[in-house]
Order: structure tokens, then sequence, then C-alpha cells
């Protein structure tokens, strides 16, 4: 595996952001119809798992760029319209794992796992803290709605899929890797 800096951004992270971006917007679409009990579209997402996987494999600017745009894309595929405070939250949920991603040495490494399973458990956490207390002064909602009726639903399901996909897309691309000689 090639050493990079962290916040580095030249055209292979804009095609990667762009992939992930791509695919992130199009499996969420596909699972939008599946809302949560909550107060607003919150719904159960496996794909949050794309923006964190691009973020630990490209490092923090593709995972943002694929949560942030790649949200944008499903809510629009979903008629959902724009809600910049949700895609910047799907944005922290990649930067925030892409953090580690000069630290990652081996995408089947136990400890590397470990590792990003921490940053995905944060990322996913802070990642849809910021938008549910956002609503507070966009939405005109209460605290108890922003944090029992937006966050806890998309915190929890969010950090749950992350914590089951990013490792088995980590042992995949690590398989891929290895028989493309990479």
């Amino acid at each position: 595996m090639e050493k990079k800096t962290l916040w580095q951004f030249g055209t292979r992270e804009v095609v990667y952001s762009a992939i992930g971006a791509a695919l992130y917007g199009v499996f969420s679409w596909a699972t939008n119809f599946l809302a949560l009990p909550a107060a607003g579209n919150i719904s159960l997402r496996p794909a949050v798992a794309i923006p964190m996987f691009f973020g630990i494999a490209f490092g923090p600017w593709v995972g943002f760029l694929s949560g942030f745009v790649g949200n944008m894309l499903g809510d629009f595929l979903s008629g959902y319209g724009f809600w910049w405070a949700w895609d910047l939250g799907n944005g922290l949920m990649g930067l925030i794992p892409g953090l580690i991603a000069g630290s990652i040495t081996s995408f089947k490494d136990g400890k590397s796992i470990l590792l990003a399973e921490v940053f995905v458990i944060i990322g996913a956490l802070i990642g849809m803290l910021v938008p549910s207390l956002l609503e507070i002064p966009l939405s005109g909602i209460d605290i108890n709605t922003a944090l029992i009726g937006y966050f806890l639903p998309a915190g929890l399901s969010n950090t749950i899929n992350g914590l089951i996909l990013v490792p088995i897309l980590m042992v995949a691309y690590d398989a891929v890797a290895a028989r493309s000689g990479r």
C-alpha cells in the first residue's frame, strides 16, 4: 500500500470521490423507502458504509465528498429536496473515518479494522449529531425532538450499518488490491 499525504486531493481523489458519491447516492436511494420511526425523513441506509469506507481507503476529502454529494444525489433521486445540514452530516460520516487513512497499513489486519471501527462510531455519531442539532434553528424543533427523533434513530442505525459493513468492505478491498498487485 502506498504512503500518501492525508489531505492530498488530486485527480485520483476526484475520481474516487465521484465513484463514492455515485455509489452512495444510488444505494441510499434504493433504501430510502425503509423509514425508521423518527420525527423526520430518517431511513435505514446500509449504504452509509460507502463514504465511511471511501474515507478510510482514500482519505478524508474523498470520504467527505462521497458522503456530502452522495447524500444530495440520494435525496434528489428520492424527491426529498436539498437539506444542506444532512448533507454536511453525511460528509462528516465519511471525513472522520478518513482521518485514519494514513494509519491503515493493511485492510485485513485486526488492529486496522478495530481502529476503523472506532472511527466509524465517532463519524456516525458526530455526523448525525451535527445536523440533528442544526434542525433546532433551521426547523424550529426542540432539543428532545432533535436528540430523540433525529439523532438517536439516525446515529444508531448508521453506527450499526458501519460497524457491520465497513470491515467487510475493507477485507474485500484488500483481496481485490492483492490480486491486482497493489
